[in-house]
């Protein structure tokens, strides 16, 4: 096996240290902190970025729905009344205008046609009914590709900014070094949030040695059963530039890590290339590669596994309009719908071809 790059972590140290990984200890502690944490948003904050947040996750999951649905049709009415109002007054509203767009298009669909998100398999590949994650907005993810590097800019939207503290779920030393775990806005994913890694030192969204150690060795010793992390490179999904991965909490295999596919050992053919990898060093040697290239890929860091996929940026013509937006997610085979017709209706060799547009 090739040298470790410089800057890596040894194995040893994250052993030591695994004990104070509190946010990733386990799933029934991250589930109630999860849980807690919106409602208390809810409860003290009152503005439509917060109402949001508590709502698409809570789309996400049956349990915190049952729990939350109550307050939140309570703030639903008061917002609704209150935004309204402004309006037809003529008044500007307090609130930024991504976030009036958004609860503006859910007064037009009715919280009351809002049900939890529904999932099936379209042969291997998981299918989810999601509408309210077709408000997100675009960011960055529908920009030309113009490489993997690209500077942090203090001035655009960045997980620093003052107005996102009221969205931190957890923060403190992880795996010997300062992360900061955020809810995600528009989650997709079981107990989806935003993992930052030392914040402050604003690093662009492109992996380091360094940090693809990290990665690796999270998943490896949290307590945590199930937990994975995805990434997005630019051009591959990725909507912030400052470093971060996407925790999730995946008790089964994501269909890319099916024993199925020949790149896990079995005999079926992925729809477009993927590497899976047991080592992490074999893995940056890859994604070095890739860099120096600048070809666009998407990560799905399990415990002492990597699912690399490389692929055509998100602007090519390979790709239709609905596709251009897939991350991650959608790489590893689980794809959101935010009709219903297309959710009943997505056929598992409709999806195939599509992922095979991917191709690089």
């Amino acid at each position: 096996m090739p040298a470790a790059p410089a800057g890596w972590h040894h194995t040893g140290f994250f052993t030591v240290v695994a004990r104070r990984m509190l946010p990733f200890t386990s799933h029934a502690a991250l589930q109630q902190r999860f849980a807690d944490g919106l409602a208390a948003m809810l409860e003290n904050h009152r503005g439509l970025g917060v109402y949001i947040l508590v709502l698409a996750n809570a789309v996400c999951d049956a349990r915190l729905w049952t729990q939350l649905a109550p307050a939140l049709a309570t703030r639903h009415a008061e917002l609704a009344e209150r935004v309204t109002a402004a309006l037809r007054a003529g008044q500007k509203l307090d609130e930024p205008d991504d976030d009036v767009l958004v609860f503006l298009k859910l007064l037009a669909i009715g919280l009351e046609h809002l049900t939890p998100l529904e999932n099936r398999r379209a042969g291997p590949w998981e299918v989810m009914f999601n509408p309210l994650r077709a408000l997100r907005p675009p960011r960055t993810s529908s920009m030309k590709f113009e490489g993997l590097l690209q500077a942090f800019d203090p001035s655009g939207f960045h997980f620093n900014k003052a107005f996102l503290a009221k969205e931190v779920l957890w923060e403190g030393p992880l795996a010997g070094k300062p992360a900061r775990l955020l809810y995600n806005k528009f989650p997709f994913a079981r107990l989806h949030g935003l993992l930052v890694p030392e914040p402050l030192r604003e690093l662009p969204q492109i992996l380091t040695p360094e940090l693809h150690g990290w990665a690796w060795h999270l998943c490896a010793h949290a307590g945590m059963r199930g937990l994975c992390l995805g990434y997005n490179s630019f051009g591959a999904g990725a909507s912030v530039n400052h470093l971060h991965f996407q925790s999730f909490a995946q008790p089964d295999p994501l269909p890319v890590q099916d024993p199925r596919f020949a790149h896990n050992g079995g005999s079926e053919p992925y729809p477009l290339p993927c590497k899976r990898f047991t080592e992490p060093a074999d893995a940056w040697f890859e994604l070095d590669r890739l860099h120096e290239q600048s070809i666009p890929y998407n990560l799905i860091y399990s415990k002492n596994c990597l699912h690399l996929i490389a692929r055509v940026p998100q602007d090519s013509g390979q790709l239709t309009t609905q596709s251009r937006g897939y991350g991650w997610s959608e790489m590893a085979g689980a794809v959101t719908l935010f009709s219903r017709e297309a959710y009943e209706g997505l056929q598992a060799s409709a999806f195939e071809k599509n992922l095979g547009r991917f191709a690089p």
